[in-house]
């Protein structure tokens, strides 16, 4: 996993538009036509849809009203899980030194394999193409000497494209591009860089890095003094866990009761505790995110006295973020609702819960019970009384916790 000084070797693949490719893959009537995956809201938009303005996360009138052509199909999670892992094969038929991003992503480093497979332009040619063979995908692929540009890289590259920056061309690639292209700038920082007249990646090179951190804080006028000079030392990290597990889930536009809001609220903490428990991981941390009517977002946090993958206690937590974040919700609408779990225990040891007093089994025992029939029998056969007969909602293809 070393990487090299002067050598453009590491690559960031990127599918394109990965729901929307795996739907006109499957139904050749859907090539070539604009095609927007999800309900009430766009959970993937393809190329074609996404030139009318289309973009993830639109409500699905908006996106109509935008794209009146617009083919809408509703997603079919199993089938971009299978794509996610064949594509994944490809990848570490390609090196063996793969770090997962997404299950449309990920980071290759190809040092070493110059006598066996050839250049890493040539290297990154043949995923390309092996990609496109085995599983039917289009994926861009950007090569660079460092992990933030080759992923600057491969969005310059997009759709279906590859790009390679020399390491004499690095400044000069990057420092036309806008602010928004280095890594953590959102609308709000890009906001406050704009505010004092800075808006490509030269201009941040410009300043100090203490200038920087007057402007938009110390972590991220750091990052950004560094990433503006393309300063990245990471490397492609092969072993990472995950450091939170999460779930979410979009509402659309309707008013939500809070008895509604509450039993998502149990699915999506049992789904998360569900997840934690098959990996052996436990969390301090529970995280709320809410995104409302008006595209505005909020989160809050509670951290636990003790790390946990029980759902009692995560459940709880969770619950008690909702109270304090009530009075925004009924404020402004709530479109998404989302939380995770973080804060994670390194050595992944279940933490015991009391026992209860009344001779009930304690929440450990219980949950490794209900854990038990849900990998025998499947998740659906057990399942808490207040979910039954309700829409659990979509669960995202997500990478191994």
């Amino acid at each position: 996993m070393f990487v090299s000084v002067g050598r453009a070797i590491i690559l960031h693949a990127d599918l394109d538009s990965f729901y929307a490719s795996v739907e006109q893959r499957d139904d050749p009537t859907l090539r070539g036509r604009p095609v927007i995956v999800g309900g009430g809201v766009v959970l993937a938009a393809s190329y074609e849809a996404k030139a009318y303005g289309v973009r993830t996360a639109m409500g699905s009138q908006q996106a109509r009203r935008l794209c009146p052509a617009a083919v809408v199909v509703p997603p079919r999670m199993s089938a971009y899980s299978q794509a996610s892992d064949d594509v994944f094969e490809v990848f570490r038929d390609t090196t063996p030194l793969v770090e997962p991003l997404s299950v449309d992503e990920a980071f290759l480093d190809v040092s070493g394999l110059q006598r066996l497979s050839g250049d890493p332009v040539q290297i990154a040619a043949r995923l390309r193409e092996e990609v496109r063979h085995q599983v039917g995908l289009p994926i861009t692929v950007g090569i660079a000497r460092t992990k933030f540009l080759a992923k600057v890289a491969s969005q310059e590259a997009k759709p279906d494209g590859l790009l390679l920056v020399p390491p004499e061309r690095e400044l000069a690639f990057l420092h036309p591009l806008p602010v928004r292209r280095l890594w953590g700038v959102g609308p709000k920082t890009a906001d406050k860089l704009r505010a004092h007249g800075v808006e490509t990646v030269a201009q941040v090179a410009e300043l100090n890095e203490s200038m920087l951190e007057s402007l938009v804080g110390p972590a991220m006028g750091r990052q950004l003094y560094c990433l503006s000079r393309n300063i990245d030392r990471r490397r492609v990290n092969t072993t990472h866990r995950r450091r939170s597990v999460g779930a979410q889930r979009a509402l659309g536009r309707a008013r939500q009761t809070h008895t509604e809001l509450d039993t998502v609220v149990i699915g999506l903490i049992d789904r998360i505790t569900r997840r934690m428990r098959a990996a052996q991981r436990t969390g301090r941390t529970v995280l709320l995110r809410l995104r409302f009517d008006d595209f505005s977002r909020a989160t809050r946090s509670h951290t636990m006295a003790r790390a946990t993958g029980s759902t009692a206690p995560i459940l709880a937590a969770a619950r008690g973020l909702l109270a304090e974040a009530q009075p925004l919700i009924d404020q402004r609408g709530i479109t998404l609702i989302g939380f995770a779990v973080s804060n994670i225990d390194s050595g992944g040891a279940q933490q015991l819960e009391l026992p209860l007093h009344d001779g009930r089994p304690d929440a450990v025992d219980l949950d490794a019970a209900v854990d038990r029939v849900r990998a025998r029998y499947g998740n659906a056969m057990l399942t808490r009384g207040v979910l039954v007969g309700r829409d659990p909602g979509l669960e995202m293809p997500h990478l191994p916790d």
